[in-house]
């Protein structure tokens, strides 16, 4: 997978656990109120890609995955509270957790299916 796809893999789990989120909490899907929760995480995606130089391992689960989720979430966060959003303890944790479980789970069903399709073909050439 190309750094391309692997960013926008990224960037759609981010709108996954934003649309989610406000969908859960009634707040709508309106684009305007979609955007505003949305920002702050996708420059903390993009922010965590580039501390990890993201292109040379897109799909690397460590250093760059794990990158890219702390990232996510802790310049994210940060952003909503200079931005005067909420950042309460419990949808901190949330975060974590959903941003973790999806943007480390996308990399990690693509390793295994990577390895699967190298070991048919009869080698192993996948990015570990």
């Amino acid at each position: 997978m190309r750094s391309a796809g692997a960013a926008l893999a990224d960037f759609c789990c981010v709108l996954l656990f934003v649309a989610i989120g406000r969908a859960d909490h009634h707040a709508g899907g309106a684009l305007p109120g979609l955007w505003d929760t949305f920002w702050p995480f996708a420059v903390g995606a993009a922010a965590g890609m580039a501390v990890t130089r993201f292109w040379r391992r897109p799909t690397a689960l460590v250093p760059t995955g794990v990158g890219v989720w702390l990232g996510t979430v802790a310049v994210g966060m940060t952003l909503r509270v200079l931005a005067g959003q909420g950042t309460a303890l419990a949808f901190i944790l949330v975060a974590l957790a959903f941003l973790g479980l999806f943007q480390l789970g996308w990399r990690l069903v693509w390793r295994r299916a990577s390895s699967s399709v190298a070991r048919s073909r009869g080698r192993v050439d996948f990015e570990p």
